[in-house]
């Protein structure tokens, strides 16, 4: 994304612990300052969150074109997005009892499992635009089924989406950052009309993820035992430090 306009810089390690790093403020945001806070330090934390998912959703397509068995790299990310809805709820601020696990039990449609599913279907997306055996028709509504299932995580199916934008127009910049865009306006507006206007607004800010993403050089990094632990250490942090968040609001805060 963008890797043809700014000097490459960044490796994925860089890269992911950036995400890592904005993940990490926005959720103790949400610690810190329940609800939708307008506090301005709140609000900063908040934006550099919009950088993470993004990110993600860049390496999530990256893995997707490099791995040598798509089959286990979704089932990893499926196994991952079970064991962090966990965590995800255990965080959050509707947490009560264990009847808080249940999807949908809350009352509410939106954010009722981590950001993992619409990735981990994001995936899945992929492998169907590449099936040849499909029509298109049969690709186009196999991604609206995907869109319902993955549409009650966090990022909603606009993660599902943007995984499928980048990696379908992998090697033209513009058009995935143009789709990307699209899909994140649409989901600014409905968390505007549904949840909060200007907490709507700030999930634009995704977009600042773009000149990150354009000094992108390729690699994975210079060090193989990084390599290896930041092949899957970002959603190992995922799951850890959420659950970290869930036993501080739980028992501090």
């Amino acid at each position: 994304m963008l890797q043809q306009t700014y000097a490459r810089r960044l490796d994925a390690n860089m890269l992911k612990l950036i995400a890592i790093l904005a993940m990490t403020a926005d959720h103790l945001a949400w610690l810190l300052f329940p609800g939708y806070s307008t506090v301005p330090i709140a609000l900063f934390l908040h934006v550099i969150g919009r950088l993470t998912c993004p990110i993600m959703c860049y390496f999530i397509a990256e893995g997707y074109h490099y791995t040598r068995s798509v089959r286990r790299y979704a089932a990893r990310l499926f196994i991952f997005a079970f064991i962090s809805h966990f965590a995800y709820i255990f965080a959050s601020g509707d947490y009560v009892d264990a009847w808080s696990f249940v999807p949908f039990s809350r009352g509410s449609f939106f954010n009722q499992t981590g950001v993992m599913w619409s990735l981990a279907w994001g995936l899945v997306m992929l492998c169907i635009n590449d099936a040849e055996r499909l029509q298109t028709w049969a690709k186009t509504l196999l991604v609206l089924l995907i869109c319902l299932v993955a549409f009650p995580a966090d990022w909603s199916c606009i993660a599902s989406l943007c995984v499928l934008s980048i990696g379908a127009n992998r090697g033209n910049a513009r058009r995935q950052i143009a789709w990307c865009v699209f899909y994140v306006s649409i989901y600014a507006a409905v968390y505007a009309l549904a949840l909060d206007p200007l907490y709507g607004l700030l999930q634009l800010c995704a977009v600042l993820s773009v000149p990150l993403l354009g000094l992108y050089n390729g690699r994975r990094g210079a060090d193989p035992k990084l390599n290896r632990i930041m092949k899957w250490g970002f959603y190992v942090y995922y799951l850890l430090h959420l659950t970290i968040i869930g036993l501080l609001r739980e028992f501090v805060l």
